[in-house]
């Protein structure tokens, strides 16, 4: 909760800072790299950077923060600090960051803003970084904690048993502990982050889905390959999909991730597209392998049916839960899926049972579309869960 003397500053100064924020974290991650070049390289994704999706996720958490404390003073937004908590838990992230990141961030904002930050000004948004700052710690201390390692130390050497082609642009790896200790536990949903050490000598890190359930020994991600087009080619999948094979070791971190769908008996609704397939193939999985009957709707949405990744074994998976029901979209069906619907996915010919909880993994435009059609036939915001890959861009979303 902000301090009495904060808030009405914050308030008076939001709309300046909110409409300066772009410049602000653009200036802010120059200024960090610049000093900790190796942050750059062995940390935040370049790609991103290039694009500006992360100086976009990290305005959006700030600026999206500070009007919660505003407009909910009572109340604290756990979905979006569990999402930024869990990331940077499966990154490595350390306490001590945070003060790297403070000291860059408001050299920027004193720098953008000029005369308009006077000390109250700078004080309110120094309480408002270390709010958001200390909740972040709290839940990544008590993550490292869970996951039994110490704050930072989240990376083993996995190495790849298996490969398998899974379409045109996605491949599967299958990792097991290259030393005597077994593959951490992991729920349904959550993801691993992989470090790869690049031809220029960087050390990329990328999440990806576990794709299989947590009932088998190994472990299982799928990695599609992002191709060149609006945005830059991605430095870590076109990688591993030209150098990672079988006998290979890559360091990966624990698995984290909020996404797992809590265990009991009611309905539950997994909507993707693309290779947002992953995660709701872990949670197939499961909750096959639990012999659960309980009621199952899931929705896919893909281009077409040689896009779609792991789709014999995601209808197999399906055919084995008697309470599953699939509805299929292709933007090109062809011949090979008499059963799917041509074009985009639409809710309006779903039903949904009562009750269900919802999650949902694919490009935000989908996401969005999909949770609007759920809360516009009565389903809860609170009952509708997502996973993003890549920088979180829909923060400020309750």
């Amino acid at each position: 909760m902000l301090s009495e003397q904060s808030v009405p500053v914050v308030r008076a100064t939001l709309p300046a800072v909110g409409g300066a924020i772009g410049d602000i974290t653009t200036l802010f991650y120059r200024k960090l790299f610049d000093a900790h070049p190796e942050l750059l390289r062995d940390l935040f994704n370049r790609g991103n950077q290039a694009s500006g999706e992360q100086q976009r996720a990290l305005a959006g958490s700030i600026a999206g923060f500070a009007g919660l404390l505003l407009d909910h003073p009572d109340a604290r937004p756990d979905a979006m600090l569990s999402r930024i908590a869990h990331k940077h838990a499966s990154l490595g992230i350390t306490s001590e960051q945070y003060t790297i990141v403070h000291r860059h961030l408001f050299a920027a904002i004193a720098e953008v803003l000029g005369d308009a930050v006077t000390p109250e000004v700078a004080a309110a948004w120094d309480e408002v970084y270390w709010l958001m700052a200390h909740a972040l710690v709290a839940l990544e201390t008590r993550l490292y904690r869970e996951a039994g390692v110490a704050e930072g130390e989240v990376w083993r050497r996995m190495e790849i048993v298996g490969r398998q082609e899974q379409g045109p642009d996605a491949v599967s790896l299958v990792l097991r502990p290259a030393d005597e200790h077994p593959a951490p536990p992991f729920r349904p949903g959550q993801y691993v982050s992989v470090r790869s050490e690049l031809p220029d000598g960087s050390r990329q890190i990328r999440q990806y889905s576990l794709s299989a359930g947590p009932a088998r020994s190994d472990r299982r991600i799928t990695v599609k390959r992002v191709r060149g087009g609006e945005g830059p080619e991605g430095e870590v999948s076109s990688w591993l999909h030209a150098h990672a094979r079988e006998g290979d070791v890559l360091t990966v971190s624990a698995p984290f991730g909020d996404l797992a769908p809590a265990d009991g008996d009611g309905p539950l609704l997994l909507a993707s597209a693309g290779i947002g397939v992953t995660p709701m193939l872990a949670m197939l999985d499961h909750l096959a392998a639990s012999g659960t009957t309980r009621p199952v709707t899931v929705i896919h949405a893909d281009r077409d049916p040689a896009a779609h990744a792991h789709r014999q074994e995601q209808l197999d998976l399906i055919r084995a839960l008697p309470g599953a029901r699939l509805h299929l979209w292709y933007e090109e069906p062809g011949d090979q899926a008499p059963h799917a619907s041509a074009g985009r996915a639409d809710l309006a010919g779903v039903e949904l049972p009562p009750g269900l909880t919802a999650y949902l993994c694919g490009p935000v435009p989908f996401m969005r579309a999909v949770r609007g059609d759920l809360l516009r036939r009565g389903v809860p915001a609170q009952a509708v869960h997502y996973e993003v890959f890549g920088p979180d861009l829909w923060l400020g979303q309750p």
